[in-house]
């Protein structure tokens, strides 16, 4: 199953917004949803707020949600229920310590391709007179044998013939996905600090520093 079968032209979508490289939480990012009719990208808030918080306070840090316990966790369940999107993305950064300091590493697929990890929308709003805010988290599972150089945990990465099923499916046919992702091809080289700062947004953070580290 590909892009197209889903009638969404994300490309497009991402061509016509300005080029974002290092979104951090809070930020806004592009998500991919299912709608009445069909499937629509959407701008929303990266950091899930649940629909029953006081505030939107907490969001910050609900930026990621374990694989293991998404479906069962307070703070994500009823989204993980009826509202799973995808997050298009051309990679993520990691950051690994090595001699007494931290190197940030961009992981990625081998040949540039575009993936997408599942996620978690939710919508909420103070108020019935106010207007919603719209949120959502990214699903991390287990490493692949690549991204474990780097990190103990990486996103959930789906493969186009899951895509339709996370979106749609039942809560245990999306369980069922998580537990049977195939591991995704990924390799990674390292990464200006300045990805420290999410001000920082050009494309040269994406860029390799010293030697290529391939998969």
């Amino acid at each position: 199953m590909v892009l197209e079968e889903l009638e969404v032209d994300i490309i497009s979508e991402i061509n016509q917004r300005e080029p974002a490289y290092n979104i951090a939480p809070t930020a806004r990012g592009l998500v991919l949803g299912h709608a009445t009719g069909g499937f629509e990208t959407k701008l929303y808030r990266w950091g899930l707020v649940p629909s029953w918080a006081k505030d939107a306070k907490g969001g910050a840090k609900l930026f990621n949600a374990r694989s293991e316990t998404v479906a069962t966790t307070p703070s994500f369940r009823n989204a993980f229920r009826k509202r799973r999107c995808l997050v298009p993305a051309s990679g993520y950064f990691e950051w690994r310590a090595e001699d007494g300091a931290k190197q940030p590493y961009f992981l990625h697929h081998p040949e540039g391709h575009l993936m997408m990890f599942a996620g978690l929308w939710e919508g909420w709003r103070a108020s019935p007179d106010d207007d919603w805010l719209h949120t959502y988290t990214i699903v991390t599972g287990e490493p692949g044998k690549v991204s474990a150089d780097i990190h103990q945990r990486q996103p959930v990465i789906l493969p186009p013939d899951l895509w339709r099923v996370w979106m749609t499916g039942a809560p245990d046919e999306a369980s069922a996905v998580l537990a049977a992702v195939p591991e995704a091809e990924l390799t990674y080289h390292p990464v200006t600090k300045a990805v420290n700062s999410s001000r920082n947004q050009d494309s040269g953070l994406v860029e390799p520093i010293g030697r290529d580290r391939p998969a």
